[in-house]
């Protein structure tokens, strides 16, 4: 398929693509006119490198981190990255929860406020 209608079907920009190529995250046949073409494993690859780059990702790490996850070929350093890139994520989960669990808060005093007409401050002391 050609670049365009990987972007159709992944829904990352035709840019994003040629950057995941020139950062060898990803790659393309050549036409005898220069176009790219993609294989059909192209649309799981870039959905797989959209979720690590969800996940907080760089590219570099990414680019460490594919072969294991697409031929299963893993070293000890690799996993001693992946499980570094993980606690961060551990982490980051943390760090929102922590955020949640304070917006809930709140919004349990705007309701209250709401319901009641008190301040949604607790007392000063």
């Amino acid at each position: 398929m050609r670049i365009g209608e990987l972007a159709t079907r992944t829904g990352v920009s035709v840019r994003a693509l040629r950057y995941y190529e020139e950062n060898e995250l990803l790659a393309a046949e050549r036409s005898p006119s220069g176009q790219r073409l993609y294989g059909r494993d192209a649309v799981d690859r870039v959905r797989l490198i959209q979720q690590l780059y969800a996940a907080g990702l760089s590219s570099r790490t990414i680019v460490e981190l594919l072969p294991c996850v697409v031929d299963g070929d893993a070293t000890p350093e690799l996993l001693k990255r992946l499980s570094a890139e993980r606690d961060r994520v551990d982490h980051k989960i943390a760090e929102l929860a922590d955020t949640r669990d304070r917006l809930d808060s709140v919004i349990a005093g705007a309701t209250k406020n709401l319901r009641t007409g008190r301040s949604c401050r607790a007392p000063a002391s």
